[in-house]
């Protein structure tokens, strides 16, 4: 299967990093009964007591009013959601190719799951990831020579 490479908006609050804060996130949308593809919770480097949970996707309007309940709302950062087949090296590729093109980027979270790999890339601005979008296609479907 070819990769495919998608906008993405990433729904984002700030949170205390305390126990249940996570939980306490989701449970809006769980009751809502939200499929989420990607949930992120980290904290803050050099900041013990603040941290961020980010989702995606929250398309409808249930999801989103559940997300709004439970403080999340749309993150302005640019972002793409890449999914394809996985094979050795392809994070390297992805990222090497985005390098070359003197891009910058603001996160890449990416996993494989068995046969599967996906990705969750953030830029600095739309442009970068619009220029992204190709290299990265072209580097998931070129061979490992």
């Amino acid at each position: 299967m070819a990769v495919t490479v998608k906008k993405a908006v990433l729904w984002r609050r700030e949170i205390e990093n305390r126990p249940g804060e996570l939980a306490r996130s989701l449970e809006p949308l769980a009751r809502a009964g939200t499929n989420l593809g990607v949930v992120m919770a980290y904290r803050y480097p050099g900041n013990e007591t603040r941290g961020a949970v980010e989702v995606y996707p929250v398309t409808s309007k249930k999801a989103a009013a559940a997300a709004q309940e439970a403080g999340l709302a749309a993150a302005e950062i640019p972002t793409l959601l890449v999914e394809g087949d996985n094979k050795p090296g392809l994070a390297h590729a992805v990222s090497q190719a985005i390098a070359d093109a003197g891009i910058n980027l603001g996160f890449f979270v990416a996993q494989a799951i068995g046969r599967r790999f996906s990705a969750v890339i953030g830029f600095e601005n739309e442009d970068d990831a619009r220029k992204a979008t190709p290299l990265i296609k072209k580097a998931a479907g070129a061979r490992k020579k």
